[in-house]
């Protein structure tokens, strides 16, 4: 399973504008990683406030885009997609890294690895990296959670 245009993105995410922080995916291999894009615009919502003088992409924008690939990693796996019954929700995120900023005009390559699940909490290893160099790199923790409607 290879690449997914935003369509196929957006059928696996819940996510919308402005909080949708994948654009394509270049390669899934299920159960295992999976390396998406995220190209970054000038036009993005929080770049006049962050910063006005010197635009920079939020670490916790680039963390969130992590988490969108590592759900659309996990979906994948299932063979499923997002539906309105259930979230994929972080539950933690252990040794995260900002090395170098990413400003707009950067195409951001976000590669996530599945490295373990236990009790319905799946571990990922992440990297971003910015035209091969590593910009950011974080373990996150994911859990799938059930939507109550009442």
């Amino acid at each position: 399973m290879g690449e997914m245009d935003i369509n196929e993105v957006l059928a696996h995410l819940p996510q919308r504008y402005p909080l949708i922080m994948i654009d394509r995916v270049k390669l899934c291999e299920p159960g295992k990683r999976i390396v998406a894009l995220k190209n970054v615009s000038a036009n993005e919502p929080y770049f006049p406030g962050h910063f006005p003088h010197r635009p920079i992409m939020p670490g916790v924008l680039i963390l969130e885009a992590m988490a969108q690939a590592a759900g659309i990693l996990v979906l994948r796996t299932m063979g499923v997609k997002s539906d309105d019954k259930t979230l994929y929700y972080y539950v933690g995120i252990d040794n995260a890294r900002f090395k170098k900023p990413v400003h707009p005009g950067d195409q951001l390559e976000l590669e996530v690895h599945h490295d373990r699940a236990l009790r319905g909490i799946s571990r990922f290893v992440c990297t971003a990296r910015v035209d091969g160099q590593t910009v950011a790199e974080a373990t996150i923790l994911c859990s799938m959670r059930s939507i109550d409607k009442t």
